[in-house]
């Protein structure tokens, strides 16, 4: 006797392909409004930061960019 196994990942019934409803990764991109500056920094901060951007895997300037634009939040009030 052979006994079937079903699956519940499988799916059941007939397939049908639907259109795509992704947009393009250009499109998720939201453009941010920034202006170019230049600041000296210590050494040491440069590499702090470095060093958790590689551990979180992000660039370190986006990780100030956050950091000042938490901090001109949250004292803006």
């Amino acid at each position: 006797m052979n006994k079937r196994m079903i699956d519940s990942n499988f799916p059941i019934g007939r397939l049908t392909r639907i259109k795509d409803i992704l947009p393009p990764p250009d499109k998720l991109v939201i453009p941010e409004d920034n202006v170019k500056v230049t600041l000296f920094l210590s050494k040491s901060s440069v590499r702090f930061f470095k060093q958790q951007a590689a551990r979180h895997q992000t660039k370190y300037q986006r990780m100030l960019r956050e950091l000042v634009d938490r901090y001109a939040e949250r004292f803006s009030e």
